[in-house]
């Protein structure tokens, strides 16, 4: 590991280790930089797509309505106004704010930040849901892998559903993929308490 990359993973891990998360998610964050399966995010991301799709308001350079505040609209209940409020006591894009993000200054940007990184984004994920240009999720595209646009609508909502269903894949919990394939209730209830007793 080079010396910027060490320098890079001890700075993420103690930003990280500085937060109230969960005891499974920080530790996930201080080893990976991609972000952390869970439902709450898997939700978040496919709810945000939906949102979308249903034309809900779109402007990648608006930090309350690009792709960032669009998720933190759904995971915050925060209206595009007040998030947009929030991310001018920052300074650039939502990419920036979370690379110079930092608890002890309190302020209401990097609250915003605190918030994506507790569902279990990293900065790296935050520059790339702003971007849609990370190329593992690319590569998982339908039809393959391709380039997409970080401010067409129709590329952010595939990359959200395609990310969300990415993590699913990658839930810590082996059988995930076989119980989804079965309507019977009483093992879909199954799964919900045992992925309760994961994130518990």
């Amino acid at each position: 590991m080079s010396k910027l990359n060490f320098d890079f993973y001890n700075s993420t891990c103690g930003r990280i280790r500085s937060i109230r998360l969960e005891s499974a998610i920080r530790d996930y964050l201080c080893k990976k930089s991609m972000a952390y399966p869970n439902l709450p995010l898997i939700e978040a991301l496919r709810s945000t797509a939906t949102k979308l799709r249903e034309g809900s308001f779109y402007a990648w350079g608006h930090h309350g309505a690009c792709n960032c505040g669009s998720l933190l609209q759904v995971i915050t209940s925060m209206t595009k106004e007040e998030i947009l409020t929030y991310a001018h006591t920052g300074t650039g894009e939502w990419t920036e704010i979370a690379e110079d993000y930092c608890m002890v200054t309190g302020a209401p940007a990097y609250l915003m930040i605190s918030k994506l990184e507790a569902l279990g984004l990293t900065s790296i994920d935050i520059h790339n849901l702003e971007y849609l240009d990370d190329k593992k999720i690319l590569s998982h595209l339908p039809g393959g892998f391709r380039w997409l646009k970080r401010n067409v609508r129709e590329d952010v909502i595939i990359y959200f559903e395609t990310f969300a269903n990415m993590l699913e894949m990658e839930l810590p919990i082996n059988s995930f993929r076989k119980n989804r394939q079965t309507t019977d209730v009483k093992s879909a209830l199954s799964l919900q308490e045992a992925n309760e007793g994961v994130f518990a």
